[in-house]
């Protein structure tokens, strides 16, 4: 599945995930210093879907806050 993440970094409503349809927005209290907003992504995505962190990919916008994520499930 692939989905369109709007990630929100440093925020104190973090961390939540909100999902519209294959649309996210995701709040993170941890700052885009050195990857570490993108490790908490994954982390925290797998924590939603409840599947292991390596079924997911950032695979566009690692540098931004628009991203494109896919999301592999074992059907």
């Amino acid at each position: 599945m692939i989905y369109t993440v709007t990630v929100k970094p440093g925020s104190k409503k973090g961390p939540l995930v909100i999902e519209k349809g294959d649309e996210l927005t995701v709040f993170l209290r941890e700052c885009p210093i050195e990857g570490k907003a993108n490790v908490a992504l994954i982390k925290l995505l797998a924590e939603h879907f409840d599947i292991a962190k390596s079924q997911i990919t950032i695979k566009t916008g690692a540098r931004g806050r628009k991203k494109i994520v896919e999301i592999k499930t074992m059907i």
